[in-house]
């Protein structure tokens, strides 16, 4: 058999064997130009769209860093990023997607630079390790404990952070949350102080879908958890680094975090 004819024969399994592990959510670009989903209903090539936003402020060579990918679904993020070099810990819980993950991971000869585990975000509590870039894109929103999942990956977080929530419409920041009288209440229905929208049913027909902030809440609580914001790939996307002069981990241990932790992890003072 010619190369030419190999390489259609080669392309052809690749497809058959993605269809067989479908539906897909990402749409990745396999060789032999197979695409897992080429007509993503979010429009347009998903999620390379929104890695072409964010891509550019990620460091180009990650060689030496060690990432954690927190809800990596099919491993578009991983692989984008194990190519600049870094070594991946990619979680998911569906093991659906894991599967698709684990397989296009050996296609693409990226195996060994990924490593897929079947982890709930809330099951890093007795994860003891510390990353070079947490990513956290597309997951916040889906918790029924957000600010739980934050400040967890915020405390393992050494360089950096790439943040994505579902948000609400506005720009919105109000001037000054720092204190207000018990009986001075107005201000908290102000559009620009810092809130989430709860979800009690569903919404986008998703019943994963919990909380919406605003930016003035998603800025916020990405400073109670001790982040500071660098910059803003996109309206709701987030690049942020551990804050050295923050005092929130003083505020949060006050809050019994840390007693929570130390029980999670069977520890007792």
């Amino acid at each position: 058999m010619t190369r030419h004819l190999q390489g259609e024969a080669d392309a052809e399994a690749i497809r058959r064997q993605a269809q067989a592990l479908g539906p897909w959510f990402h749409n990745l670009h396999l060789p032999g130009g197979v695409q897992t989903v080429p007509d993503h209903f979010l429009g347009g090539d998903f999620p390379g769209f929104k890695w072409q936003q964010v891509a550019p402020h990620v460091p180009a060579d990650l060689s030496g860093w060690r990432v954690l990918d927190v809800g990596c679904n099919a491993g578009f993020y991983s692989f984008e990023l194990a190519r600049r070099g870094a070594g991946v810990l990619a979680l998911d819980v569906d093991e659906h997607y894991l599967k698709q993950a684990r397989w296009a991971a050996r296609v693409q000869g990226l195996a060994d630079r990924v490593q897929f585990r079947r982890m709930g975000v809330y099951e890093l509590a007795a994860l003891g390790e510390a990353f070079d870039l947490v990513w956290f894109m597309g997951v916040f929103y889906h918790l029924r404990y957000p600010l739980l999942a934050l400040d967890l990956l915020a405390q393992r977080t050494r360089r950096l952070m790439m943040f994505q929530t579902l948000s609400m419409p506005g720009e919105s920041v109000y001037a000054d949350t720092r204190d207000h009288p018990i009986d001075e209440r107005e201000p908290l229905l102000d559009p620009g102080w810092p809130k989430m929208a709860f979800i009690e049913h569903r919404f986008a027909g998703d019943p994963t879908n919990w909380w919406v902030p605003n930016r003035a809440g998603i800025e916020a609580m990405l400073r109670s958890s001790g982040l500071r914001v660098l910059g803003r790939p996109d309206r709701e996307i987030y690049l942020c680094e551990p804050d050295p002069d923050s005092r929130a981990r003083e505020r949060i241990a006050a809050s019994g975090f840390d007693a929570a932790l130390r029980a999670v992890n069977g520890r007792r003072d």
